[in-house]
């Protein structure tokens, strides 16, 4: 189905046509009819699916409208769980109203960025994407107003809520008015967003993406078998014996990926950490500078690199495991993008063998274990 059956103006169509979106995402196909009438949506699709023009191209429709609002009262309102995934969607609803006859102006808002800056630029905005702490800071500084919210989007709401934002949550929900449109986009049916869903929606139409298996086959794998004090020279080894000019190198916690950036950086390799710690201008630079090649590596904690997408990424390590097996196959699935090959190591100590074993299972591939103790890393 072509996006001009789904009841969007000519003025978005010709966005669409001029950005060169050739036809809806299932997601899309699903959910834009349903938003255009005004109902409330419970869209269930996995990151990356298309989700985001699911909700911005009613949003853009609907204010398309010859109606404005007072000076710092939004008219949309899009909550997010991470500064990176803000930014995304400010850029996605930038795109598509560039070309709109009526300017309608969007701004994400986040932490870890001066707030001084996004307070000015609140003025005349229409759409606001924000995190909801700093939502809440703008809300107490009288810099926005949200008795005026005729659309609410809660994207990755399964997200908001493992990351603990659910108080905030319920604190800018009693500043809403209660007639609006509410929509809820989440990965998962949990029960948390069962609970939500509850509280939030009213008779919801129910928009469900089945999540395809993400394909994994034409990664290398390979893992080795490393003592806890010998991890931190084997990588460097790794890097060095391969020549390795780009690689991603994942670890469980903002403090270990300074300390490992630390470390290839007083061996010779350059490397940036990239983290939720780090100031969002920090971020920022250390991903172009990877992204360009002046850096050799990014060390990265999973939270953090859900921002981050490489085309043709070569190298991905696992320098710790992550909790889940998803999320190993979300880590490695970074390389071997686009029919391109690509390869995934993974060291493991020995009180990580036993989760190793459980990864390899769910996942349904045996990943070859590799020995080290021969291996003399004098000098790494």
């Amino acid at each position: 189905m072509p996006f001009s059956k789904l009841g969007l103006s000519e003025h978005l169509q010709k966005a669409l046509l001029a950005l060169s979106y050739a036809k809806p995402y299932p997601i899309q196909e699903a959910a834009i009819p349903v938003i255009l009438t005004g109902k409330d949506v419970l869209g269930i699709a996995k990151t990356g699916s298309g989700k985001t023009a699911s909700f911005a191209l009613p949003m853009l429709e609907r204010f398309m409208d010859s109606k404005t609002t007072s000076n710092r009262h939004v008219r949309g309102l899009i909550l997010v769980p991470t500064r990176e995934l803000a930014q995304q969607v400010e850029e996605v609803f930038k795109k598509l109203s560039d070309s709109l006859p009526k300017r309608i102006k969007t701004l994400a808002v986040f932490g870890g960025a001066s707030i001084n800056p996004q307070m000015i630029n609140l003025q005349g905005t229409d759409i606001l994407v924000a995190t909801p702490g700093r939502l809440l800071d703008l809300i107490a500084s009288k810099a926005v107003y949200l008795s005026e919210v005729e659309m609410l989007v809660l994207d990755e709401a399964d997200k908001m809520l493992n990351l603990g934002f659910k108080e905030e949550m319920q604190k800018i929900l009693q500043l809403l008015p209660a007639k609006r449109q509410n929509i809820l986009f989440s990965a998962t049916l949990s029960a948390d967003i069962k609970n939500i869903k509850d509280i939030i929606l009213h008779d919801p139409e129910v928009v469900e993406i089945e999540a395809e298996e993400e394909s994994i086959d034409q990664i290398s794998q390979i893992a080795y078998h490393v003592t806890p004090e010998r991890k931190g020279p084997f990588l460097r080894y790794l890097i060095k014996q391969n020549n390795m000019q780009q690689v991603l190198v994942f670890v469980s916690s903002a403090q270990r990926a300074d300390a490992v950036e630390e470390k290839l950086f007083l061996n010779g390799i350059k490397a940036a950490a990239f983290h939720g710690q780090k100031s969002q201008g920090a971020r920022n630079e250390a991903l172009k500078q990877f992204k360009l090649g002046k850096i050799r590596v990014l060390v990265a904690t999973d939270l953090a690199s859900r921002g981050i997408d490489i085309p043709f990424l070569p190298y991905v390590i696992n320098y710790e495991l992550p909790r889940s097996p998803k999320d190993y196959v979300h880590r490695i699935g970074r390389t071997g993008r686009a029919d391109e090959s690509g390869e995934a190591i993974s060291l493991v100590t020995d009180e990580e063998l036993h989760h190793f074993k459980i990864i390899q299972k769910k996942m349904g591939k045996r990943v070859t274990l590799v020995h080290t103790e021969e291996v003399n890393l004098h000098g790494f």
